[in-house]
């Protein structure tokens, strides 16, 4: 993590205005990381660019934050050890698993004593240490019952379905049974969502980072901390399509399926007006997998129009350049909003991950001076901060239970259960689906 030595982290502040440009590719430019000029001016090995820092050596940074017999970082040391006791808190609240180890423990102790001996007067800084401290133990305990807790729950049961009979009881219930309202649904999954999504912090997305480099490097990262809150938000985008798609095709009558399939846009277009991109991109990819993608005669019966307008927006040409059109509206609404039920925003968040590896890995950590590449960092941090302020929105929806339990609960299909029913619902068209339906009937009939 690197600071800017006049500014606080982005907890406090957005520290880095966007340099992306109005691309729609949400992906930093191939400017980044240039040496500053123009108004910018070096002070030794340190570039700074309109009064920000935007690289150095890291000899260079320690010696400007460091202070010396002669010279200190800021005219009151008083001020100084202020500083030092923010960075310290900001850094323990957004990475505690950076201390989790008794020698990195043993070093905050060493820092924060010297720290402390600056302000013996009134005790100021000793106090805020002390509280420090004690948030961080806190932190560091509770995400390792969280820890504990993901490794004891199994994975959601998946219905395989009786051999060659999948479709249920024509009675048996469904989500139009416990929910009918679209915008209800939507405000459920909603709900779901923010709080999953809550449980991730920046140092799991960091470790995306972190576990990939090992890779790179065929390394082991046998330390590395398991995400286990990225697992399971994964998980959830995963059960939720296969959830939609077991909903449509285990309908006996097409009527019912065509009302189904009509149903599921609704939802999603209800959860694209609240700002939850994320389940809306869950649905969609429900409705395009090829067990519900190929029942055509259901899909003559559909009303489409919105359908189409949904799969606009998350069109993957451009990179994906209508969805980060609407993520950006919703955020400058987000940003705008006086109310919680306008302040929601949430991204698809695999695309969110992707942009932070490729912003990464298309630049450099160091500039072919040998100085740190702040820009680098300061995007992603500015990313990761932005992402952050959106899980901390409280959800203004009024919680339903049922529904929950339903959307959580409710059995799946696995992929080969959900081609059994899509052609029990309507039979192969082509040599391809009588193959694929032969293969499927003898190796059921095997197993059986």
């Amino acid at each position: 993590m690197f600071l800017e030595p006049q500014e606080t982290m982005p907890q406090t502040s957005v520290v880095l205005s966007s340099f992306l440009g109005p691309s729609c590719s949400g992906q930093a430019q191939p400017g980044m990381g240039e040496r500053g000029g123009g108004a910018g001016g070096a002070s030794g090995d340190l570039i700074f660019q309109e009064g920000r820092l935007i690289s150095g050596s890291l000899e260079a940074l320690m010696e400007h934050l460091v202070p010396r017999v002669d010279y200190y970082p800021d005219a009151k040391l008083k001020s100084f050890s202020a500083k030092i006791v923010q960075l310290l808190k900001e850094w323990t609240e957004a990475f505690p698993y950076d201390f989790q180890d008794e020698k990195a423990m043993a070093e905050l102790k060493a820092i924060t004593h010297r720290v402390t001996q600056c302000d013996e007067e009134n005790g100021t800084v000793k106090r805020a240490i002390a509280q420090m401290t004690q948030s961080l133990l806190l932190s560091l305990a509770a995400r390792s019952q969280f820890q504990e807790l993901r490794e004891k729950l199994r994975p959601p049961a998946v219905d395989k379905g009786p051999v060659l009979k999948t479709k249920p009881p024509a009675a048996q219930k469904d989500i139009l049974g416990v929910c009918c309202d679209p915008l209800v649904l939507a405000q459920q999954l909603t709900h779901i969502e923010l709080d999953r999504v809550s449980s991730i912090h920046p140092e799991d997305l960091m470790q995306i980072i972190s576990h990939m480099d090992s890779l790179d490097n065929h390394r082991c990262r046998g330390d590395l901390t398991k995400t286990y809150s990225l697992e399971a938000y994964d998980n959830w985008f995963n059960c939720l399509s296969m959830l939609v798609a077991t909903e449509v095709c285990r309908v006996v009558k097409k009527k019912h399926r065509t009302r189904m399939l009509e149903f599921f846009i609704d939802v999603a277009r209800e959860c694209f007006n609240i700002g939850n991109f994320n389940s809306m991109m869950a649905i969609i990819s429900g409705m395009n997998l090829s067990p519900v993608a190929r029942l055509k005669k259901t899909w003559s019966k559909v009303k489409t129009a919105k359908f189409d307008v949904l799969e606009h927006h998350m069109d993957p040409s451009s990179n994906f350049c209508n969805y980060r059109t609407a993520l950006q509206g919703a955020t400058q609404r987000s940003q705008m909003a006086n109310s919680s039920r306008e302040k929601i925003v949430i991204p698809v968040f695999n695309l969110f991950v992707k942009d932070i590896y490729f912003l990464h890995k298309i630049h450099t950590n160091h500039l072919p001076n040998g100085h740190i590449n702040f820009k680098k960092f300061w995007e992603i941090s500015r990313q990761i901060h932005e992402f952050m302020t959106w899980t901390q929105v409280e959800c203004p929806f009024e919680k339903d239970k049922k529904i929950q339990s339903y959307l959580l609960t409710a059995p799946i299909y696995s992929e080969e259960a959900l081609f059994i029913a899509s052609f029990e619902s309507e039979g192969p068209e082509n040599h391809m689906e009588k193959d694929s339906w032969k293969t499927l009937r003898t190796t059921l009939l095997n197993r059986a």
